[in-house]
């Protein structure tokens, strides 16, 4: 495939659309931008991209396919000035934002009948050019919505160049992109932060809760440690949708607060009834909306070194933690050492390794 690439924005999205595009389609030219010089560079000297260019006016007529790979609020810009460029007239434009209905409304406006909005749904915990990984969106699913003037055989161009990805692309409108992110994406990551709020003037008049919230409660507001800019762009763009949410979360909430005013026992045990069911029903496959997390856990005993022993045969095996948190350590007993990792497979690899090399016992949960 003779074509040329540019991405714009290479963090850690858009540089491992490069790399996954480059090991598909080895004789793709990829032209990548960044407004941190420093990014490009990097990207250029790992050949991450095959050339650089400092501006959208004189990068974009080259191109065959553009990524935008920026923040949402970005993108708009950079669509309205893709819109007055004498680009190709075949060029794909598509972008990799967590909404999409904003995003082709103003690639409409601005006249761009070829754009297919893009929602690869995979993250990590690392960021930036240096954390490009090829294996990113191994098995995730990646959201392609076309605008009214999209084709079929734009979308299939654009998924036959994005193979390398080795995602699972789906088809949806606009509209229910942007209200199903919603629900299982952007409105679990408002409550998640209200908790963590709360829970900060909480810990001033009860300074312990501190230290007991390192259990259940840190767990489950994992996903409240994000990036605050990036949710503020994402909120803001999909403003109807999370305001339609966020008024049936308040009714649903104002509902259970009188139902325990009332001890309403029966309401009470149909609300966590309804949601274990539910919950139980929920598919396995952890590669959604969030980001999953892959947790290990291993029995240690309190002596020197363990730990460092653990992550050194994790180091041999050349696997990567994105967090390491210890549940339990009294003397003479064993505690709960908890590995969390980005991929179910190197869970597995490194459950096999230590049980291979230790006496530990390892378990999922």
């Amino acid at each position: 495939m003779d074509k040329k690439v540019l991405i714009i924005g290479l963090g850690l999205i858009g540089s491992s659309i490069a790399l996954c595009i480059k090991k598909e389609h080895p004789a793709v030219t990829i032209i990548g931008m960044d407004n941190q010089e420093s990014s490009v560079d990097f990207a250029l000297k790992r050949k991450i991209i095959d050339q650089k260019e400092s501006t959208i006016e004189t990068a974009a007529v080259q191109a065959d396919i553009i990524f935008l790979c920026t923040p949402v609020k970005s993108m708009l810009n950079q669509l309205k000035l893709l819109g007055t460029l004498s680009l190709k007239p075949e060029v794909i434009i598509t972008d990799v934002g967590s909404t999409k209905l904003e995003i082709i409304e103003t690639a409409q406006t601005a006249g761009l009948k070829t754009f297919i909005g893009g929602h690869p749904m995979a993250g990590s915990h690392k960021s930036g050019v240096t954390a490009a990984d090829e294996n990113l969106f191994e098995n995730s699913y990646y959201i392609l919505t076309a605008s009214e003037d999209g084709t079929q055989k734009q979308v299939q161009q654009l998924q036959t160049i994005l193979q390398g990805t080795r995602a699972k692309f789906v088809v949806l409108t606009a509209e229910e992109h942007d209200q199903i992110t919603g629900m299982l994406s952007h409105l679990p990551h408002i409550i998640a932060a209200g908790l963590v709020n709360q829970s900060k003037v909480f810990n001033e008049e009860h300074p312990r809760s501190r230290q007991l919230a390192a259990g259940g409660f840190r767990d489950i507001t994992r996903i409240a440690s994000s990036d605050p800019q990036m949710w503020t762009d994402i909120l803001l763009s999909n403003k109807e949708a999370l305001l339609t949410l966020m008024h049936s979360w308040q009714t649903e909430m104002e509902q259970v607060s009188d139902w325990i005013q009332n001890e309403n026992s029966e309401a009470i045990y149909q609300f966590f009834y309804e949601a274990k069911e539910t919950r139980n029903q929920m598919p396995v496959h952890k590669e959604g909306a969030i980001p999953a997390f892959y947790d290990l856990f291993i029995d240690v005993p309190d002596v020197p070194g363990v730990i460092a022993e653990i992550t050194g045969l994790l180091g041999k095996a050349n696997l990567s933690l994105i967090n390491l948190k210890i549940l339990e350590t009294r003397e003479d007993i064993y505690g709960i050492l908890q590995l969390t990792f980005k991929r179910q497979d190197d869970l597995e690899k490194a459950k096999v390794t230590i049980e291979k090399e230790t006496e530990y016992l390892c378990y999922e949960k």
